[in-house]
């Protein structure tokens, strides 16, 4: 058994059924063992590694298992960096297989070498470089469980050739350990509980950690045992069923300003399983210590980060349940403000500016959201102004059913709608993406095409990288923009030509039928909607 073989031995002892590639000359050992496995893995062959990343991002988010990512040295590794620094920003488990020079070669600038442990080093939460062909299976193993233990994360593998090339002997191959858990103590949730007793106004903010250890049932008994109101980070709505009486939005991008009145007047919050990210937290101005805070996370340091009056360095599903045992009925005062939040969240969807163009964002999103509605499904995105649509108008009232990248990055919604197809074959998944995100990796909708997945691709296209021409306008002036304005292609046509059945959207009412037509496809679509750049977002 060599290197490779040993690595690809243990990714199948870990249940590894799935994994994203763009293949390279510097790890051909582990795509020979990949081939004489046949299908007990399945690999899906990319056009760019950054595509390659989000897939398994995309897989990775939706399943909660670790997505897989095989790229080549230099080039192929930087390409996929995007992938990774995403993969931390959401607290999302993946191991990243990356192809080195020979042992004897580095440090010499050789063709294509990388410090792998400098370049990644403060992105991932760890770089490990097996010593010899016998220590690779250690190695991954190592790595598939510190991806998915604590705050998951992504873990990078670098594979020296000539150590997948060398003999492993036979190694005794790791299997998977028993899951990792953390438990607070009894006199911490009694404490918890108790400050949720005294409180009349109670806010939990519900986070990534949620969706990772589906601990959608116990915060719903959260929810209903204590009469709190319940709203998620940043691009995690998929936490609460949105229909729930105690789901009250979303502390995110275009944040409501009854939300912000909510803060200020909550007693207490209850952070659940979010590492209360920028965004979510105005930019850290919510971790000021102003307020009291309970944080309930499995990592310490992301616990102490947010400086709470409790901390409780646990799995979040266990605790959530062992509180709200804990709680006697909901008092009428919290249920009371809890229903001023939801009425104001209900409000919110229901407004909308009125759209000066010919098509109606909101509109679609809507329909959209009512087509959904009766069916398992997946909703992605890319970033952008076009984002702030879904955000406000889709309700997720399914688990893991969002897919969107909370580090902002472009480029993410198409190729993370394949890797959440994959990971959950029998929904139907919709990607939204804007013009400057589709170019990057709409490519890679051609694997929808090959593998006959059921994506379905909505390029909201206003011929402008939208959100910094907002930005450029706020700091500049209306008038005084640069490098914003951008020359669409035919969106239809490349969707066309990629072999997805594909249609162009010029006015709000040509929607439904496209849409409807594409759902009724047992395979991938995409749909060209055509905005003016007046209607920037869905607040403005």
């Amino acid at each position: 058994m060599n290197g490779g073989e040993a690595l690809v031995a243990t990714l199948l002892e870990h249940g590894v059924t799935t994994a994203f590639c763009v293949p390279g000359e510097s790890y051909l050992a582990v795509l020979e063992a990949l081939r004489r496995h046949g299908n007990a893995i399945r690999l899906i062959t990319h056009r760019h590694e950054s595509g390659a990343a989000f897939a398994a991002n995309g897989y990775a988010k939706i399943s909660a298992c670790p997505g897989i990512v095989l790229v080549s040295r230099g080039p192929g590794a930087a390409n996929a960096a995007i992938g990774i620094h995403t993969a931390a920003q959401d607290s999302v488990p993946l191991v990243l297989l990356v192809g080195q020079v020979p042992s004897h070669e580095i440090g010499r600038e050789a063709f294509q070498e990388i410090d792998y442990a400098a370049f990644y080093g403060t992105v991932a939460k760890a770089v490990i470089e097996p010593a010899s062909a016998s220590d690779v299976a250690d190695a991954t193993a190592r790595a598939l469980s510190i991806a998915t233990t604590g705050r998951p994360g992504p873990v990078v593998v670098v594979l020296p050739e000539d150590i997948t090339l060398g003999d492993a002997g036979t190694p005794v191959i790791p299997g998977p350990v028993a899951g990792f858990s953390t438990r607070a103590s009894a006199d911490e949730l009694e404490r918890a509980a108790s400050m949720i007793e005294g409180a009349d106004r109670v806010l939990v903010l519900a986070g990534e950690m949620v969706r990772h250890e589906a601990a959608h049932t116990q915060l719903d008994h959260l929810a209903r045992r204590s009469g709190a109101a319940v709203a998620s980070a940043f691009r995690c709505q998929d936490c609460l069923s949105n229909d729930h009486e105690a789901y009250a939005g979303s502390f995110a991008t275009g944040r409501a300003a009854y939300l912000d009145v909510a803060w200020d007047e909550a007693d207490l919050v209850v952070v659940a399983g979010a590492r209360f990210d920028a965004i979510s937290s105005a930019d850290f101005l919510f971790t000021d210590g102003s307020k009291p805070l309970v944080v309930i996370h499995p990592d310490a340091a992301t616990v102490a980060a947010l400086r709470p009056r409790l901390g409780l360095v646990s799995d979040v599903g266990p605790a959530l349940d062992a509180i709200a045992s804990r709680l006697a009925a909901p008092t009428p005062a919290r249920l009371a403000w809890r229903a001023v939040l939801k009425d104001a969240w209900t409000r919110f969807q229901k407004e909308a500016p009125a759209a000066r163009g010919l098509v109606d964002m909101t509109a679609i999103v809507r329909h959209v959201n009512r087509r959904l509605a009766s069916e398992d499904h997946v909703v992605t995105n890319d970033a952008g102004n076009f984002s702030t649509w879904v955000q406000r108008h889709f309700r997720y009232r399914l688990p893991a059913s969002q897919a969107g990248p909370m580090s902002g990055a472009m480029g993410y919604g198409v190729p993370a709608a394949l890797g959440a197809a994959l990971a959950r074959p029998g929904a139907r998944v919709v990607a939204f993406a804007g013009d400057g995100g589709f170019m990057m990796t709409g490519q890679e909708l051609t694997i929808a095409v090959e593998n006959a997945l059921r994506v379905i691709a909505i390029v909201c296209d206003n011929g402008h990288y939208g959100t910094i021409l907002m930005h450029q306008q706020r700091y500049a002036g209306p008038e005084n923009t640069i490098a914003v304005a951008l020359e669409s292609p035919d969106f239809r046509a490349i969707g066309t030509a990629y072999g997805a059945p594909s249609w162009r959207v010029r006015r709000t009412e040509e929607f439904a039928t496209a849409f409807d037509e594409a759902l009724g496809l047992d395979g991938p679509a995409l749909i060209h909607v055509v905005t003016d750049i007046r209607d920037l977002s869905a607040g403005s």
